[in-house]
């Protein structure tokens, strides 16, 4: 277990330092995660996250082909090659290599792109993990319309690429599931909203888990959603 801690050092505003920034610097120092994520070599304070709901839920398993969507600076995708999952990862931005995964950068929406995935896949994935984060405006409403559109997107892919009785997790803001319940209904035989405890308190991200990827045609039975 993680547990707060108090700050060690104050950050000051000097040097140049914008009021933000300083704001952003004594939030990591402040910050348990970023501190653990350090000592066990993590790139990134978010992989306690996905820790957390694979502990919770069985999410990756060794020997599972796993699609990283929205993954530098790479600590989910270090998470999972751990886990002996076989890696292929993808971001718009340069990403430091990881031993044991394939790394893309481009658009993962961009068809060449997404062919590229395929092939180094080569074969069906297991799961599909999305931290895709749209550049935000500080606009409520635009900004869930670009993480809903962004989720569209990954779930489209996963789709493509999944094997039956597959699972995606996906980044959402609070409030743009409702639109993407739907398609989760039709393609996955459970799904579930959920906030780790790694997640920031004035943050308004999500996840999305959909569990039991049902393939083209399917439908759930009855009851299936868990949430």
């Amino acid at each position: 277990m993680i547990t707060k801690r108090g700050p060690k050092v104050r950050v000051r505003a000097k040097g140049g330092r914008t009021a933000a920034q300083v704001r952003w610097l004594q939030r990591q120092l402040d910050d348990p995660f970023v501190a653990e994520a350090k000592k066990r070599g993590f790139r990134a304070r978010s992989v306690f996250k996905l820790e957390e709901i694979d502990r919770k839920h069985g999410l990756l398993r060794r020997g599972m082909a796993v699609l990283d969507l929205g993954a530098a600076p790479g600590s989910w995708t270090q998470y999972a090659v751990q886990k002996g999952c076989r890696v292929v990862a993808c971001d718009l931005l340069p990403m430091q290599p990881v031993a044991g995964a394939a790394i893309v950068q481009g658009d993962f929406t961009d068809p060449a792109v997404q062919d590229r995935l395929l092939a180094l896949l080569a074969g069906p994935a297991d799961v599909v993990l999305s931290d895709v984060a749209p550049n935000t405006t500080g606009l409520r409403n635009v900004d869930r319309l670009k993480a809903e559109a962004a989720a569209e997107a990954v779930l489209e892919l996963a789709g493509r690429v999944l094997r039956p009785g597959g699972s995606c997790l996906v980044k959402l803001i609070k409030g743009a599931e409702a639109a993407l319940l739907p398609r989760v209904r039709a393609c996955f035989a459970s799904w579930r909203l959920l906030r780790p405890e790694a997640t920031r308190a004035q943050s308004s991200e999500i996840y999305l888990l959909a569990t039991g990827f049902l393939g083209a045609g399917e439908r759930p039975p009855t009851g299936a959603d868990a949430h």
